[in-house]
């Protein structure tokens, strides 16, 4: 046993382990209270920009922005062009409506106003092209990109009635 009433023969060495148990324990301490947990979950590295997003106050609805939507269109093989509450038809009426719009912003004194174009996954990058040389046509020098719907989202629907059951 550990202390002794045994004989002297059985353990030719008598080794006192009392020391090393408080050294292990102090180190299991000393870990355990150095250790730092990361989380795997909730937090995300991204880059925002500064000028932009809430500010803590719902009175933001005046919208400064020039929005173009691209929609594709797999039945005609076409691009659905869409600014405001517009279906745009050609390249000539696109051009005025942008034209149109940065002008209205330039007399409010906002020569910053960006256009955006807002474009789902399937268009093809010359519809796109198009409305950045448009805007560097009318001065404009800042264009954004906006996050388009999912490939494959349908266009979005009419909201029904509220007599008609959803």
């Amino acid at each position: 046993m550990a202390g002794g009433g045994g004989e002297q023969g059985e353990n030719p060495v008598a080794i006192n382990v009392v020391p090393m148990v408080d050294v292990i324990f102090c180190l299991c301490v000393f870990f355990m209270c150095s250790f730092k947990f990361k989380q795997l979950e909730g937090k995300f590295d991204s880059w925002l920009p500064k000028g932009k997003g809430t500010t803590g106050s719902m009175d933001q609805a005046i919208i400064e922005e020039i929005r173009v939507a691209l929609y594709w269109d797999p039945a005609s093989q076409k691009t659905i062009r869409k600014m405001r509450h517009n279906t745009i038809v050609d390249d000539e009426q696109l051009e005025s409506l942008i034209g149109e719009a940065y002008a209205d912003f330039k007399r409010m004194g906002k020569n910053e106003t960006p256009v955006i174009v807002d474009a789902e996954a399937g268009v093809p990058w010359d519809e796109v092209i198009k409305i950045l040389n448009i805007s560097k046509k009318k001065d404009i020098s800042k264009f954004e990109f906006a996050l388009g719907a999912a490939p494959g989202a349908a266009l979005p629907s009419v909201r029904p009635k509220p007599d008609q059951p959803k």
